[in-house]
């Protein structure tokens, strides 16, 4: 299998933690490539005509993409456990919906300033994105943090890149104000073995 990839895509980040926590990383072929809505640049068009990493190409069927339906390929595909069973099961896919869609917000705040001329730059739109992050983190905060000391699942893997995702494009926010216990959570987390080996460059 081949997985494009770009080393600072947090999305892509997810799906090398869960092959990484599944024993399966060293079986994927990596192709570094990616590209912007303005331009396609390396992105893999030709198997994804989203343009988006990451995407993996299988040999026994066509490309398959976004990263929640990769993620939940290679756990089957493994014969993880990174999808519990039960009603733990949506908590998991709720959790990783929220990450990502932090994830979503915080792509599109750092769009706004580096593709958007600066002289059509609109801030509303900037503060109204991390406006979701900031009710994201708060909701992490108060309702999730006995779900992330459980037992790993794709929602935990999903949380801590989109923390590390703030820590990387949007460290002047701080994120960790005010969010004693997440913050705490996500320092541990973080030195998990598949967590250092996917660690973006900055």
């Amino acid at each position: 299998m081949t997985l494009y990839y770009s080393p600072t895509s947090p999305y892509a980040r997810k799906v090398m933690v869960v092959a990484h926590e599944a024993g399966i990383a060293s079986t994927l072929e990596i192709v570094t490539g990616s590209g912007t809505p303005l331009d396609n640049g390396q992105a893999p068009v030709a198997h994804n005509p989203l343009g988006k990493v990451p995407t993996l190409a299988r040999d026994d069927g066509p490309a398959i993409y976004d990263s929640r339906v990769i993620c939940a390929y290679l756990d089957r595909l493994a014969q993880s456990s990174l999808y519990p069973d039960g009603a733990r099961y949506w908590d998991a896919l709720t959790l990783e919906a929220t990450a990502d869609g932090i994830l979503d917000a915080a792509l599109a705040m750092v769009y706004e300033s580096r593709l958007r001329p600066e002289n059509i730059r609109f801030a509303p739109f900037v503060e109204g994105q991390w406006l979701k992050i900031a009710r994201s983190l708060d909701m992490l905060e108060a309702r999730w943090i006995s779900y992330l000391a459980g037992p790993i699942c794709i929602g935990q893997i999903a949380t801590a890149c989109a923390l590390s995702y703030l820590d990387l494009r949007h460290s002047a926010r701080n994120w960790r104000e005010g969010h004693a216990e997440l913050a705490a959570w996500h320092q541990n987390f973080a030195q998990r073995d598949s967590m250092r080996a996917t660690v973006p460059p900055t």
